[in-house]
């Protein structure tokens, strides 16, 4: 809760003013009792008609100005805790976005957004009526208790009887609120998990007509969700009528104790009326307190469950000293490169002593089996992932001590799996740079052979691409997403087999467009097809993570090894397709 309270701090102010404003509030809320007091008691004494208005005006310019006041808490309040829900809302996003590809690798996007809105609205009710409250109730019961007393001491010792079995409640209730209050969140982050992944991935739900399983599945995640709001359901339910009746127990020994001395003639009547008065006032407080502990312990079992991600610290960040990026005149280097997932050289390394340098204004290409350890590789340059032992280098600087956003800029990354946002194809493409012109645009989508599928588009580049981009084909994504790296106009180029989807006859024109896009780009180009890579200045042939051969095409085709061998397969399919 250490956290909460920098946000606390940060409104203070208006946290004051609300608080002073309840006080007055309070204080006039309490006057009206004693008011009465002094009705009854010149009625009781015989006095005149006009001593009766007098009361009766003051009172009601006490209930006028109570409300009056009462509103301008709850809006100091209220409104600090939504600014403050804004805050923790944005906070929580930024940092979400500075942890490395890993983090997301291992968590369930549904349980993420649960805690974006549903865990932070909790504590937007903390914050608002939770303090409220929290200040409200606490105040009535100093102001009922001193001003009793000083009615009558011993009516009003008898009146707080009733005291210990409400703090005895309190205390039961607490903990089973708080341990209620995780259950039903942590049963709606897999809810939302489940909703997010069917949503996503209906075209997989439907073509392994799994409906009727996938709807089995959340009937049985959404019981276990009602049977636990249900369970917290009934924790508030069963508080809040011990509460009401704890405050009825009062009354009841008000009007039975000091009815009995009011007979006996030691007591006013209007002393009595007063009593009750006060009792009626402290009766919603005190009926309230078990909805009022319940937002508290759902709240800050929302804080615990955002401070989670809070203290996750980002495991790639930039240096506290950054050094600037490079000319870019020495390219891309690996020194002695190895990667572990676990960081452990010594572990299951999918990346093994990798030695190669890119000059600049050349291009490499990276061929190898499925496994090979090539989409790794490339994810290294960007610092998608940190190596585990040796450097990455980039403009002559080891990646690592460069800032993230500019070694970032430099480079335009294309990854295996496509990726576009649910906006216009032409926001996607100029995702990468704040201000892009029509002409580059253009440009890129001409490179990319886009430029044909764009002119039957409906809206042409301002059609709607659908979440991921799922109006588009595989191979238009694929597209797509080159056309937004040459569109960034990066200096360094890194291809993830990005044209898999593509045929083999769309693949080669588009790589004589690209070459002439790209001559002065360092480029690494990662292939499956040999087709894509035959070009490059120099080739590596990854097995098992290891640099297994490297040269030239001509020279690989020459010694016969794997690169050969995959060349020739990919000859002898290339041949079928056509006899086809």
């Amino acid at each position: 809760m250490g956290r909460l309270w920098t946000y606390v701090l940060r409104y203070w102010r208006r946290y004051v003013l609300g608080a002073l404003c309840l006080l007055g509030t309070v204080s006039l809320v309490m006057w009206i009792p004693w008011l009465m007091r002094g009705a009854v008691k010149v009625i009781e004494q015989g006095g005149s008609l006009w001593d009766v208005r007098y009361y009766a005006a003051l009172i009601a310019v006490a209930g006028v100005a109570q409300g009056v006041i009462r509103t301008f808490s709850r809006a100091f309040i209220f409104n600090a805790g939504r600014d403050i829900e804004y805050d923790i809302r944005n906070d929580l996003f930024a940092h979400l976005e500075k942890l490395p590809v890993g983090f997301y690798h291992a968590q369930r996007t549904g349980d993420l957004m649960s805690r974006v809105i549903n865990d932070i609205s909790a504590v937007r009710s903390l914050l608002g009526p939770g303090i409220l409250n929290f200040v409200n109730a606490p105040a009535y019961y100093l102001y009922g208790i001193v001003l009793m007393f000083s009615i009558d001491v011993r009516l009003t010792l008898v009146a707080l009887l009733p005291c210990p079995l409400l703090m005895y409640a309190v205390r039961r209730f607490r903990g089973r609120i708080l341990k209620s209050s995780l259950s039903v969140q942590r049963q709606m982050a897999e809810l939302s998990s489940h909703i997010q992944e069917n949503l996503s991935g209906m075209h997989v739900v439907k073509a392994y007509t799994q409906e009727a399983n996938q709807i089995r599945d959340f009937v049985e995640l959404n019981r276990d969700f009602q049977d636990k709001n249900m369970e917290l359901a009934r924790l508030r339910g069963l508080l809040g009528p011990v509460m009401q009746a704890l405050a009825g127990m009062m009354i009841l020994l008000v009007v039975g104790y000091g009815g009995w001395r009011v007979i006996r003639g030691d007591l006013l009547i209007a002393d009595i009326v007063a009593f009750i008065a006060y009792l009626h006032v402290l009766a919603w407080p005190t009926a309230a307190f078990g909805w009022m502990l319940s937002l508290i312990e759902r709240g800050r079992a929302a804080m615990e469950r955002l401070e989670e991600i809070f203290k996750i610290e980002p495991a790639i960040a930039s240096p506290a000293v950054a050094q600037a990026v490079g000319n870019g005149k020495q390219g891309i280097e690996f020194r002695n490169v190895s990667f572990a997932h676990d960081g452990k050289v010594n572990g299951e390394a999918i990346i093994k002593d990798i030695d190669v340098v890119v000059p600049r204004g050349r291009t490499l290409g990276i061929v190898g089996r499925t496994g090979a350890g090539k989409s790794t590789l490339a994810q290294l340059i960007p610092r998608l992932y940190d190596v585990s032992s040796g450097e990455v280098r980039i403009g002559g600087r080891d990646v690592r001590s460069l800032s993230l956003g500019e070694l970032r800029k430099v480079i335009g990354y294309v990854p295996q799996d496509p990726f576009l946002f649910s906006t216009s194809l032409a926001r996607n493409l100029a995702f990468s740079r704040d201000e892009v012109s029509d002409e580059e645009i253009e440009a890129a989508v001409q490179t990319t052979r886009l430029d044909r599928d764009v002119a039957i588009f409906p809206e042409g580049l301002q059609t709607i691409v659908g979440e991921r981009g799922i109006t588009l084909s595989g191979g238009q994504k694929q597209r797509a997403t080159l056309a937004r790296a040459l569109v960034a106009d990066a200096p360094f180029l890194v291809l993830d087999d990005c044209l898999s989807s593509v045929d083999a006859e769309t693949e080669d024109v588009i790589l004589r467009g690209l070459r002439s896009a790209i001559d002065e780009k360092t480029c690494v180009i990662i292939s499956h097809r040999i087709s894509a890579v035959k070009e490059a200045d120099e080739i590596l042939v990854l097995d098992e993570g290891r640099v297994i051969e490297r040269g030239t095409h001509q020279d690989l085709v020459a010694r016969g090894g794997l690169y050969a061998d995959l060349y020739r397969q990919q000859q002898l399919t290339e041949e079928l397709e056509h006899i086809d």
